[in-house]
């Protein structure tokens, strides 16, 4: 092949595949709600299979479900038949997967999921397929088309059930209402989990990287304050001890709104009294809940005493930019 046909044909391999994706968004009907729903309201574990390449995918959905709060194992349905049915508890939700619905393998092993007692939810094709007719829920992926040239290895079908299980996961989150702390506290090695677990002391500005102006400034000075250690704020102090309040943009704009003139202008005028604080032995994640509580992107650090130590910006919790979680 020319390279120009190496790239069409890779072009086309992946258009296939998108394709179906777009082909399960149209399909996907209340039966997905039925199946979250299901699975939300387990007591147990989401327990899930798949053979071959399926299995594969299983694994990177148990993966995903874990970390975002969902307690999930895999269970090989091989192995299952030979001793690791163990594994699977009556109060457990069982997430088979098959594209054709009739893998021999899963349909051993669900009379038996049945005789524990656990939940089965089918991801399949074919809805008239045996797992989805002995399944109490099935997600129906539609018609897929498989990308190799004889239409036969796993490919657009593995791509379809790993997006399916995305789906399923963030759509628990949205119901669970999981925040970016819980976030971290499943994942603690990564990134943004082991910058999220250090204390507000480790993370937070202190000297002159603090935005201070006098509390008898005027708003131009205060501007200039903003723009110089770009956080947008600025802490206003008395005798640069005593902490009188804050001044944001967002105070700014409010401001600006009945006063296009600054002349004369004193940060007093439009100030913030009493700005949110926290504690430096405080964890960041801690901090973080915070500020999404409040809307806002900056905390004060105080001691026992009330003296400022030192200020956290959203960016030292997160980053200055979005964190990859590998």
């Amino acid at each position: 092949m020319k390279k120009s046909e190496i790239l069409e044909y890779g072009r086309e391999v992946i258009l296939l595949e998108a394709r179906n994706l777009e082909e399960l968004a149209r399909v996907l009907d209340e039966t997905f709600s039925a199946a979250v729903e299901e699975i939300a309201e387990c007591k147990g574990r989401v327990v899930v299979t798949g053979m071959g390449k399926s299995g594969i995918i299983g694994k990177k959905i148990v993966a995903t479900l874990a970390s975002t709060g969902t307690p999930s194992i895999s269970l090989h349905p091989g192995e299952a038949i030979h001793g690791d049915l163990g594994m699977v508890c009556e109060n457990d939700v069982v997430l088979a997967i098959s594209n054709s619905g009739e893998t021999e393998e899963i349909l051993r092993i669900l009379p038996f999921l049945k005789k524990i007692g656990a939940r089965i939810v089918a991801v399949t094709s074919n809805v008239s397929s045996s797992l989805a007719m002995q399944s109490d829920a099935t997600i129906n992926t539609g018609p897929i088309f498989e990308a190799d040239p004889f239409g036969l290895i796993p490919s657009s079908s593995t791509t379809v059930a790993l997006v399916l299980g995305d789906a399923i996961a963030c759509t628990l989150m949205r119901m669970k209402n999981f925040q970016k702390e819980d976030f971290a506290f499943f994942h603690p090695g990564g990134n943004l989990g082991h910058r999220l677990m250090l204390k507000v002391k480790d993370v937070m500005q202190t000297g002159d990287a603090i935005p201070i102006v006098e509390k008898s400034a005027t708003l131009s000075e205060a501007i200039e304050e903003i723009n110089q250690k770009n956080l947008g704020f600025t802490l206003v102090m008395e005798e640069g001890e005593q902490l009188c309040g804050i001044l944001t943009d967002g105070d700014l704009r409010r401001f600006l709104v009945n006063r296009f003139d600054l002349t004369g202008a004193m940060v007093i005028d439009c100030m913030s009294p009493e700005p949110q604080s926290i504690g430096e032995e405080k964890l960041a994640v801690q901090a973080l809940s915070v500020m999404e509580q409040f809307e806002i992107t900056c905390l004060v650090i105080r001691d026992n005493t009330g003296k400022v130590k030192g200020i956290v910006h959203l960016h030292d919790l997160l980053g200055k930019q979005e964190f990859s979680v590998e």
